[in-house]
This record gives structure tokens, sequence and C-alpha cells, in this order.
């Protein structure tokens, strides 16, 4: 046949035809090429190609797309921990920074200007990483007794320097705070050989913003003296820069302090005594800055910046 050498460089099946006529009347078999794009209409037949189609994936990523982007989202998660904890960390150095530079300027009175310029720095990284921007919606952390590390409010200044006798020294100055009844407690508590007493204002709280509370004093309260649980009479004390030895009359100041421990008893079987704040001038205000679970830094009238560690806090042992 002429035509097959043209399809003899397709692939080709067999077809058998059938006919009416009977077994002795065979044809040849007819080629036809199966993969014929040409000629495919010249016979009367059309061929199905089905369609293929290719994605492309990285190799390396054998589970697809989806967990490429798990992955990515992963790595995005792992970093923002990274950079939580590192915050964290670098706020907790600041901290106990700030603590050593607090240590010995009894409470910014003795503080030397150097020693105040690195503390305000402090400071002000530390407000730059409040953890809580918004402290008055999380009065829960302002609770309970809060004692005054450092403050550059010149009006406590003279009740720092001033010492009622060679023997009594302010001992401690702090802030109780009871959120639920929106009252405040300024506490001064002196102390002496022979017994410790305070001075205290109690006060009420209004939240004006996030992070402001308007105090009004209310009332103040000269607290009873309490004796101290040992008394030690120390070898000399300084009097105006000049030191002055207790040895030789140790045996008199015995007598003395067994007296005066006789009367600080009869006096503390009293009740303190407590005063009226009336006047618009028992106002003030105070701005949180900072607020965790160790340390409170607050801002008050004129700009005097107030260091508050709470009580308890590892912060206070430097």
């Amino acid at each position: 046949m002429a035509t097959v050498p043209l399809f003899s460089q397709f692939p080709c099946k067999t077809l058998v035809t059938s006919s009416s006529n009977s077994k002795s009347q065979s044809k040849s078999p007819i080629l036809m090429p199966v993969n014929s794009i040409n000629r495919r209409s010249e016979v009367g037949l059309a061929v199905h190609r089905p369609d293929f189609k290719v994605r492309a994936t990285d190799v390396d990523d054998e589970w697809g797309p989806d967990a490429a982007e798990r992955g990515s989202n992963l790595s995005v998660a792992e970093k923002a921990a990274e950079e939580s904890i590192e915050s964290v960390e670098e706020t907790e150095r600041l901290k106990r920074l700030l603590a050593d530079s607090l240590y010995g300027t009894d409470r910014g009175l003795t503080a030397a200007s150097e020693t105040r310029a690195e503390i305000s720095e402090l400071i002000t990284q530390l407000e730059s990483k409040n953890p809580n921007p918004a402290p008055n919606e999380a009065l829960f952390l302002l609770n309970g007794k809060w004692i005054l590390a450092y403050t550059s409010f010149v009006g406590l200044f003279p009740l720092l320097s001033r010492r009622i006798s060679p023997f009594v020294k302010v001992d401690e100055i702090s802030q109780t705070i009871d959120s639920e009844s929106f009252t405040v407690q300024n506490s001064v508590r002196f102390a002496g050989p022979l017994a410790t007493t305070s001075i205290s204002t109690n006060a009420k709280f209004e939240v004006r913003s996030p992070k402001r509370v308007q105090i009004k004093f209310e009332q103040g309260v000269i607290g009873t003296p309490q004796l101290t649980d040992s008394i030690e009479i120390p070898e000399f004390v300084e009097v105006l820069g000049q030191k002055i030895d207790l040895n030789p009359i140790r045996g008199l100041l015995t007598s003395v302090q067994d007296t005066a421990s006789s009367v600080a008893r009869t006096i503390s079987s009293q009740p303190p005594l407590k005063f009226s704040l009336p006047g618009d001038n028992a106002q003030s205000w105070l701005l949180t800055t900072y607020l965790d679970k160790d340390l409170r830094i607050s801002r008050g009238d004129g700009g005097s910046v107030f260091v508050l560690f709470k009580e308890g806090s590892s912060l206070l042992n430097p």
C-alpha cells in the first residue's frame, strides 16, 4: 500500500473491522496512527489528549506553601518572644542600676550633682520601658506599702536634714495605698534610741486619667511612740561636726535610759493624736510614669520626681 510508508513513522494499532460477508471475504487490516495530529481528521476520529499542569515548588519545601507560611509565622513569633525576653532583662538591669545609684544618697538629700544626673538618666530610660503605660487601669499593682528611696522634691529636704536631737533621725518615709477604698496614707517614721514614732496624713484619691490621680488630704495623725526592742547607747555622737565620746557618762545615760523607758511606756498607752487638714491647699496630684510589682516612679507638682520601692522588694537591699 502506498500509505504504509507514510504512517510507518508513527506508533500504530491494528484495527480489525467486521463484515457482513462470509469469513472468506476478509480484508487487509487498516493501519491507523494513534498520535497523529495532521491526519486524524482524514479518518474521521478525534483523539483526546489530557492537559497536564505542573506546579513549581521549592525543593526544600516538602510540605508545600502552607507549611512555609506557618514556618514564617513561627519565626516571627519566636523573634518577638526573644525581643520580649531581652526587653525584660534590660528593664531589670536598669532597675538594679537605679537601686545601686540611690544607695547612700539619703533619699536624694546627699546626692552629688553627678549622681543626680545619673539617676535622672536611669529614670528616663525606665519610664520609656514602662510595662504598664496606663497604671491607673492596674490599680492592684498600686496596692500596698511603698518606701521612698529617692526624691527631687526640695520640700522634703528640710525634714530629711533636720534632726530633732542627736539621737533622733528620719527612719522611713512611706506611702500606703488601698485601691479598693481609694485611700492613701503618707507616713514619716522617726527613730530614737528608746522608741519610734510617726507623723502621717490620710487622704482620698480620685483617678483623673490613665496616669494621673488627684489627692485630697483629710486628716493628720501623730502616732503613739513605740518602744524599741533593744536599746543601744552609741560610743559617741556627732553634734555640729564635733564627735562627743559617751563612754565616760555611759552609767549616767543608763540611768536616764531607764527613766525614759518608763515615761515612754506611759506615753505608748495613749491613743494617737488626730487632727483635720481643711482648706484647698490640702490637695495635690501625682502622675505615675513607671509601675511594676517592685518599682514605682511618680512625678508631682513642679516636676518633682519620687522613686519608691515596694515593701519586701529585693531592690531595698542593694
